[in-house]
């Protein structure tokens, strides 16, 4: 490994460098994976770092215990490898972690983990990334960002959290609501994480009151016997958007009702033309509209302040509680560590919007920022690795340089 090193005073100060053939990939999650096993197929090596111990970190280590994918599995797999045929028709987190893995050991997929990016420039007199690490900087002419939009916990800020004598947690940090049995808990937000959480401490005879400050689509996950989602996405084919999302809200007032006598209004846009444009989810119901109904989870308006045994709100109601839960959702952190770059919006999601926000400048290029779930991450894996496959055919054999100074992943040149 030695002769793999040396100085650079450069931009990042006396790194060590090791100069990788194929694409670095930041990020281990499934739209790392994908990107992966796509570049597999075109006969172009990769190195995927990954900030933790594991692939799918999310999944594994940020999930509530009780979460199943929202989505039927024909829509949530990954290019080249679809689910088990005896998988049902949500899976659930353990199916799908194992779904993961295999995926990563049929592919040979072997990130380097434990690799925190702390920076990442274009170096444009050398013509290639930097892309440094803690105890390493490595070096490719593609970078492919692959650490998506659910990269770290958005924690809001909401006056006197420092007050409250009780417990505050992410979702990201919530496994189950056995540990919150017969307590009030306040759980603050509305979207698919929020409802499934107060449903999961329904179940375990917690006291949930949910925050509703928006607005929001709630839909049922399935209609007709048939995914909702896939209605949607085959109608999508024959008819204009706005009238398929009128079809949708139609069918979801016969089946739920009206939700805004709950609490729970809905916004003027359509739930697909609204997924599109702000890239907010509506909810699939699975069982917390009925608590609702039934006033085992109560509807609760904006949080004005944190007491130290409980909340007030925005309505002047004041209440106590045990616990409270952010559902408050993920956001990008690209622009902590990617740096010099026009190509992102200061949230962190591709300046560009889909279908062309895959490819950037100077060989980068990004996937699972599509606002379209692990459809669209395959989407765009299959075309990152088609277009670096075809570079790669080109250059194939004419960059003889610093062959000393090179760790080669997979066949050499």
């Amino acid at each position: 490994m030695d002769s793999c090193k040396e100085q650079e005073q450069q931009g990042f100060n006396q790194a060590k460098f090791v100069k990788v053939l194929g694409p670095i990939i930041v990020g281990a999650g499934p739209s790392g994976l994908a990107v992966a096993a796509c570049l597999s197929q075109h006969g172009v090596p990769s190195l995927i770092l990954e900030k933790n111990d594991c692939i799918a970190s999310l999944w594994q280590q940020k999930t509530y215990d009780r979460l199943k994918l929202h989505l039927p599995k024909q829509f949530c797999e990954l290019p080249l490898r679809g689910f088990p045929d005896d998988f049902p028709k949500y899976p659930t987190k353990g199916q799908f972690i194992s779904y993961m893995e295999s995926y990563a050991s049929h592919f040979r997929i072997q990130p380097k983990f434990n690799q925190a990016v702390k920076t990442t420039e274009f170096d444009h007199i050398k013509g290639v990334w930097r892309v440094q690490t803690e105890d390493l900087e490595y070096h490719s002419r593609w970078l492919i960002v692959a650490t998506g939009e659910n990269a770290e916990p958005v924690i809001p800020d909401i006056a006197g959290y420092d007050k409250f004598i009780g417990n505050i947690l992410h979702t990201s940090e919530y496994k189950s609501g056995s540990r919150f049995k017969n307590q009030r808990v306040l759980v603050v937000g509305c979207g698919n994480s929020g409802m499934e959480v107060s449903l999961d401490l329904c179940r375990h005879n917690a006291i949930p009151h949910m925050v509703v400050r928006n607005t929001v689509h709630v839909l049922p996950r399935e209609m007709f016997g048939m995914s909702t989602f896939g209605i949607a996405m085959a109608l999508l084919k024959w008819l204009p958007l706005r009238l398929v999302d009128k079809f949708l809200l139609l069918v979801a007032n016969l089946i739920l009702g009206n939700t805004d006598q709950l609490g729970l209004k809905r916004p003027k846009t359509g739930p697909i033309e609204l997924k599109n444009v702000t890239g907010k989810t509506p909810v699939l119901d699975v069982g917390a509209l009925s608590q609702i109904k039934s006033g085992k989870i109560k509807v609760m308006g904006g949080v004005k302040e944190v007491t130290k045994n409980g909340v007030k709100f925005m309505n002047g109601q004041e209440k106590k509680f045990e616990s409270i839960i952010l559902a408050t959702g993920y956001k990008s952190n690209v622009p902590t560590w990617l740096k010099g770059c026009d190509f992102f919006t200061k949230d962190g999601m591709p300046k560009t919007p889909f279908p062309n926000g895959w490819k950037g400048e100077n060989g980068l290029y990004t996937v699972g920022f599509t606002r379209r779930g692990l459809l669209g991450t395959a989407s765009d894996a299959v075309k990152i690795a088609q277009d670096i496959g075809d570079q790669w055919k080109t250059i194939k054999g004419n960059d003889k340089s610093c062959n000393s100074h090179v760790i080669i992943l997979g066949k050499p040149w």
